[in-house]
């Protein structure tokens, strides 16, 4: 076809055009919108969502309760002294001195505060070998953690004098430093090891090192803007740590995968012997549109999280679009103005050994792809049954799903010291490490009837099986409040100590406080939370799914003029969404290969991810669809047979998409190599779709429902031929001057 010029149209081909024609200006408009927006993210501060505000139900009413009454709950912290060999009791004076010593050590300190030994608070357990010194630490309680330190130390002093005895400490501060310096190393690990990966995956997939850091560039300029918008962006929704590194992933993955597209297709056509100019406005107007069609789609299923009413959700949403709407942005302006500036020099640095491999462009496709079409399409029915009936296999575990905030021995296995504190403390007072906690609001809390009220309360507790007790209760006369903790029966085990929640929300409290009018008690805690958080999840289920699968339909609709398309869209990113929910549910559930990726014994899915993984993946899913089905559509276009135009769309595009699917893979897998067993199911989950994606639905799948229906793939009733034309449907001859590229009849996508 040589070096015909191209009339190209849609928004992301006048993009590019523009940008081609004006670099220096298109690259400067860049730079200093990522510079503007860090300067004044920084300058503003990122607020954060409040803990009240992640929660749901009677947790977050109990929150409410306490933060409006300016009630400051202090961190809370237990050092547990325990006989090793079991010959030491409570009542012996080496383990009274052992107490004495903890006690003095920790006041020593001048961090803590209300101090009591078991033998003034009764915290000695029920074989007298286990004891509890607890004590609260002074300031407030969000920063406690970056002040245990001392205390931890003054405790671990102590311990070294009396190797008879197990004395560790254990509580909301400790966990608070535990947590967030595994965290902060775990993500530490995730952020330098990523970009050197996807670094080295496309080193292979361009042969040049320019090629390579091009897009490694864009999505690190792309992420440093959002980190800045996310400030500003956070005084109207507030922000999150959680938010931030779902943030970074995402973009990662994205950003480079949209400038991977695009710089793929311009290196294609300009192998296939077309000037740059010519191939660069090619690949504006052909992937240049997948990618707007793919961040638009991947924008709309991350609004989805938007519907759930948690603030944490909303956060982790409203980042993931911001981040690729940037990235998006970035791939059709300041992309297609580095390539003109670079020309051929963005074959600098080439590896000889991947010569052959960076000269290819990938045009020719791809042999095995090739070898496996020609299977597909000769046998579509057999492959379409072949890989649905796979694919629901994959999924069938998942509907025996069981989700669950994950408790500190399931996050975290044996890896942390902690964790067997978590243990021993829970083993000796069942319920006490996370006790439930009762926030009683009264219009005089000393009134005779409510102060009888929390004495029934507190009797009932243990009497019906819900406690084994102590329970404890603590009174905040001026703002009528009071706050009542009650270690549940099962402790640890959640499904035993939801039941005890149940027996004090249902039986307990209906008979006793909830008699008294004007009393409010809800009830919160560990237990409490994570039973909240899930009836509110999955009461945001539907109306998230009908957000996102509507949208996506209308979006596949305008995109490709094709009510079959746009439903085999949804059918197959819903297959690759059920598949991952069954690997998940089979390894961190049923522990089928749990120990490859070090998840022995969780036993559940951590509560927020299915729908988490239900918005990302149906979002990222379409970044392999559109793009695959653009080239399929465009080969239909000019004149091939629907056969033909699939196997030509699947085989050229297989380069890329699998050079794509590779780093989305790599740095999602990253996640499931961390500690922590919330951040390895988001991993493993993340990389299982994808690689599902990549190879099954639009390796196998896709062709053989498309080559199936035929003709049928481009139906489109002649009523909703009024509806608007996102398409850009190129011709390949030559029919504008080069000039006029911004000319077109029609404005698409």
């Amino acid at each position: 076809m040589g070096n015909g010029d191209i009339r190209v149209r849609g928004i992301a081909a006048r993009a590019g055009g523009w940008s081609a024609r004006h670099r220096w200006a298109a690259v400067g408009i860049w730079v200093l919108f990522v510079v503007l927006a860090m300067g004044l993210g920084s300058a503003a501060g990122r607020v954060d969502v409040k803990d009240s505000d992640q929660m749901g139900g009677e947790t977050h009413t109990a929150a409410r309760i306490v933060e409006d009454a300016g009630i400051d709950e202090p961190a809370s912290e237990t050092v547990l002294i325990q006989a090793k060999d079991g010959s030491l009791k409570a009542t012996d004076a080496e383990f009274r001195a052992a107490v004495a010593a903890v006690v003095t050590a920790v006041e020593g300190t001048g961090e803590v505060t209300g101090v009591t030994t078991p033998y003034e608070a009764r915290t000695i357990s029920e074989d007298g070998r286990s004891a509890l010194v607890q004590f609260d630490m002074r300031g407030e309680a969000d920063t406690a953690g970056e002040r245990v330190g001392p205390v931890l130390k003054a405790v671990e002093g102590v311990q070294e004098k009396h190797e008879s005895l197990r004395i560790e400490e254990i509580g909301g501060a400790s966990m608070m430093k535990t947590f967030d310096d595994a965290f902060g190393d775990d993500f530490k690990k995730a952020e330098y090891s990523a970009v050197p990966v996807a670094l080295g995956i496309l080193l292979v997939a361009f042969g040049a090192l320019v090629a390579a850091l091009v897009p490694v560039a864009l999505a690190i300029t792309a992420i440093m803007a959002t980190m800045g918008l996310m400030g500003l962006v956070s005084h109207f929704q507030p922000m999150s740590e959680t938010a931030n590194s779902v943030m970074l992933l995402v973009g990662l993955a994205v950003g480079v995968d949209y400038c991977l597209f695009y710089l793929r297709r311009e290196r294609e056509e300009r192998a296939a012997g077309r000037d740059a100019q010519t191939a660069l406005r090619i690949a504006a107007a052909t992937s240049g549109r997948a990618i707007v069609v793919s961040g638009v789609t991947v924008c709309v299923a991350m609004a989805g999280m938007l519907f759930t009413g948690i603030a944490e959700f909303e956060a982790m949403g409203l980042a993931s679009l911001m981040v690729v709407a940037v990235a998006m942005v970035g791939s059709v302006t300041v992309l297609p103005a580095l390539l003109s500036l670079l020309g051929e020099r963005v074959e600098k640095g080439r590896l000889p050994f991947l010569r052959r491999r960076g000269k290819s462009g990938g045009s020719e496709g791809s042999r095995f792809w090739t070898a496996v079409l020609r299977r597909v399409l000769a046998k579509p029915l057999l492959a379409a049954a072949v890989a649905t009936g796979a694919l629901l296999a994959v999924a069938a575990p998942a509907i025996g799903m069981k989700t669950e905030n994950l408790t500190l021995d399931k996050e975290f296995g044996d890896s942390l010291p902690i964790v067997q504190t978590y243990n021993r403390v829970n083993e000796a007072f069942p319920g006490g490490s996370d006790p439930a906690e009762v926030v009683v609001r009264a219009d005089d809390i000393n009134a005779p009837e409510v102060r009888a009220a929390l004495a029934d309360f507190r009797e009932r507790a243990v009497s019906s099986g819900a406690s084994h007790g102590p329970v404890d209760i603590t009174m905040h006369d001026e703002q009528n409040i009071a706050l009542v903790y009650v270690p549940l029966v099962g402790g640890s085990d959640q499904d035993k100590a939801g039941e005890s929640l149940d027996k004090l929300r249902d039986d307990v409290r209906p008979a006793t406080l909830g008699k008294v009018d004007g009393v409010e008690a809800p009830i919160t805690g560990q237990v409490a939370g994570s039973k909240d958080f899930n009836d509110q999840l999955v009461g945001s289920v539907l109306p998230v799914f009908v957000f996102v699968v509507v949208f996506a339909f209308l979006l596949m609709l305008l995109s490709f003029r094709s009510v079959t398309i746009a439903l085999t869209s949804i059918v197959l990113n819903l297959l690759s969404v059920g598949a991952a929910y069954g690997i998940l549910v089979a390894v961190f559930q049923h522990g089928w290969g749990a120990s490859l990726v070090g998840a022995e014994g969780v036993g559940a899915i951590i509560t927020w991810l299915p729908l988490f993984l239900f918005v990302i993946l149906f979002g990222l899913s379409m970044d392999y669809h559109v793009f695959v089905v653009s080239r399929i559509r465009e080969a239909r276009l000019r004149g091939r047979s629907t056969r033909d135009a699939i196997q030509h769309g699947v085989v050229t595009t297989a380069g890329v998409v699998t050079s794509a699917a590779v780093i989305m893979v790599a740095v999602f897998a990253i996640f499931g190599t961390l500690s922590m067993q919330s951040m390895k199911q988001m991993g493993v989950g993340l990389a299982a779709a994808v690689l599902i994606d990549a190879t099954v639905i639009r390796g196998v799948l896709l062709p053989a429902v498309m080559s199936l229906l035929g003709e049928r793939n481009w139906y489109l009733p002649k009523w909703l031929h009024r509806l608007p034309d996102l398409t850009h449907d190129e011709s390949p001859e030559a029919v504008a001057p080069a000039a006029r590229d911004d000319e077109g009849e029609r404005v698409g996508v």
